[in-house]
């Protein structure tokens, strides 16, 4: 069966194929495979920079052709790395002779030795995916992610005076701003983002065992280690000082799990919307054409917080498990994070679908404040708080006690229940007054700044 968005296994290639496919130029085999080739190009760059003897006599001109490789880098040329593959079973070595073929069409076939020069295949893997992945992520996760940034602090300010019942347990509770509710969410997840970019992309780049071996035997008067350190450090990643043949991986996972984290934030705020939602607070825009319900015509469902309620979750179960089996490695290297690592892509595409199902549930939202001001209206119970502090204040005997069987005895408390229990207490006419000013409406606490 030919492969399409239809025939894919994977609703990623699939269903969600145009949602997402930004990130194929990163994570599919197509990429992997031409960060692959960067890093090999770069680093042989880099050899002939590094004042070793035979490559002194290297044309320095032909870096920029080199490095054309690279940019116009192409599914052809992929695909002659993968037919290269089929003869040597291993992918990296068919990009190696990939590159040599390369230098051999420049005429330069006496270099080609020097093409992974004292490689191990993961100081190319381990160089190429951080790179790519550094890349996705400052290019594509982070900004779309402050996308969904800009929406709350938009409603935070547009929402800022509009007055909510507050619920926590489910129970009316002091109330709150609509604002300052969407001002937390924004404030969770800014805290979380600024923790995920100060996480270092590290490589690990130091030859088949990470002593550089092959190298300092080689060439024993080049200080290899700052040979490294300078080439990773050019790439914008940080090199992993001591190592076995593999990464750590410990940068990675707790990537993963700031990931993580910013996932569970995304689920916090679906649930609210969709209480929010099927509380009548919001009424959700209408799209000409499209159906809520095969059976209940009225219905337009918050599908767009449930698909990003969904595809958080996948992502951070996908996440949960690279971060936690990828730093664990037999002795200098066993092969499972090789397998592991092609799925990087996978729980990074599900957060990217979750922002925009987010960012697409709450372009929908429009608020219905009369369902807030009734809502409020017919709690004045939650104004206790405020009559109790304040005859705390008063130095008022059992304020909370008063207030409690004020409360519970009965079973509907109005605006009249409440100012009759205020006038049986025995306070000033002045205090009164100030109880009486207190209502649903206007106990909202501070501005939320």
């Amino acid at each position: 069966m030919e492969l399409n968005t239809l025939t894919a296994l994977s609703p990623l290639d699939g269903r969600y194929r145009k949602k997402i496919e930004e990130l194929a130029p990163y994570f599919s085999e197509f990429g992997l495979i031409k960060h692959r080739v960067l890093i090999e190009i770069e680093y042989f760059i880099a050899l002939a920079e590094s004042g070793i003897a035979p490559l002194a006599s290297f044309p320095k001109d032909t870096f920029k052709e080199l490095r054309l490789v690279v940019k116009n880098f192409t599914l052809e040329d992929a695909q002659a790395i993968k037919n290269i593959e089929k003869t040597t079973n291993h992918d990296v070595k068919a990009v190696e002779y990939f590159v040599k073929e390369k230098l051999d069409h420049l005429g330069l076939s006496q270099y080609t030795e020097f093409v992974h020069f004292g490689l191990t295949s993961q100081d190319i893997n381990n160089t190429a995916i951080p790179y790519l992945l550094k890349n996705a992520v400052e290019d594509i996760y982070i900004p779309v992610l402050q996308d969904t940034l800009l929406l709350l602090k938009q409603y935070s300010e547009d929402w800022q005076d509009v007055p909510m019942l507050a619920r926590t347990h489910g129970q009316p509770a002091t109330p709150t701003k609509l604002g300052k509710e969407f001002l937390v969410f924004h404030e969770r997840l800014t805290l979380q983002l600024e923790q995920l970019k100060s996480i270092p992309f590290s490589a690990k780049f130091g030859g088949a065992t990470g002593g550089l071996n092959a190298h300092h035997i080689a060439f024993p008067n080049l200080d290899w280690v700052q040979f490294a350190n300078q080439f990773v450090d050019n790439l914008g990643l940080s090199r992993s000082q001591t190592t076995t043949q593999i990464e750590h991986y410990d940068n990675l996972a707790a990537l993963l799990d700031a990931m993580k984290r910013i996932n569970s934030i995304i689920i916090d705020l679906s649930r609210d919307m969709w209480s929010y939602i099927s509380l009548d607070y919001f009424k959700q825009k209408l799209k000409e054409g499209e159906i809520g319900s095969s059976a209940m015509p009225h219905k337009v469902n918050p599908i767009d917080f449930e698909n990003a309620e969904g595809n958080s979750g996948i992502s951070s179960a996908f996440a949960e498990y690279l971060a936690g089996k990828l730093p664990i490695s037999r002795l200098q290297r066993d092969l499972t994070d090789s397998t592991v690592l092609r799925n990087l892509g996978v729980p990074i595409a599900h957060a990217l679908l979750s922002f925009k199902s987010t960012q697409a549930g709450l372009n929908k939202l429009l608020l219905n404040e009369e369902a807030l001001e009734k809502d409020l209206e017919n709690n004045w119970a939650v104004v206790a708080e405020a009559i109790q502090t304040i005859l705390r204040r008063e130095g008022y005997p059992q304020p909370y006690e008063a207030l409690k069987s004020l409360t519970r005895v009965n079973s509907k408390i109005t605006k009249e229940t409440v100012h009759s229990f205020i006038d049986t207490l025995t306070i000033s006419d002045e205090i009164k007054k100030e109880l009486k000013a207190v209502s649903p409406h206007n106990f909202t606490g501070v501005k939320a700044r």
